[in-house]
């Protein structure tokens, strides 16, 4: 199986390091080519001009999804000309009482070629295929409830 890393780049701006007086604002790299800024979530004191983890996982989520998704259709030859998703994570407090990422809804939009139609049930069912074998999804903990619209 594969190995998948990023680089995770954080230097301190502060003279001092005391908390609550530093910064989370840091760089992850993809394969060397692309560089994210990510901080913490604006309700954490983070800069909302930089995505933060819980919109990465959100984001890891829809994009598995997505590709299991599309591989699932053209095995079927279902014609998709499009897919959109608005993935959205919210936090919680977990079984242990700690606060986590308790719940993730992904909103799937698809557009299929002109002419090709397929019944809301069977767009559903291939949905729910798609949940089930994507490797992210199997990845997290059953106590993140998945909600795919």
């Amino acid at each position: 199986m594969s190995d998948l890393a990023v680089e995770l780049h954080w230097q301190r701006a502060e003279p001092a390091f005391e908390t609550g007086r530093y910064s989370n604002a840091h760089l992850v790299q993809y394969s060397k080519q692309l560089e994210l800024p990510v901080d913490a979530a604006p309700d954490w004191g983070g800069d909302a001009a930089h995505t933060n983890p819980e919109q990465a996982l959100a984001a890891a989520l829809s994009s598995c999804h997505m590709m299991t998704f599309l591989a699932l259709c053209a095995k079927a030859g279902w014609p998709v000309a499009s897919y959109h998703d608005y993935a959205q994570a919210h936090l919680g407090k977990n079984q242990k009482g700690q606060i986590s990422v308790t719940r993730i809804e992904l909103n799937p939009v698809v557009r299929f070629d002109t002419g090709f139609t397929v019944a809301p049930a069977e767009l559903a069912e291939m949905q729910q295929r798609a949940h089930r074998y994507c490797f992210i999804a199997s990845t997290l903990a059953e106590s993140v409830e998945i909600t795919v619209t």
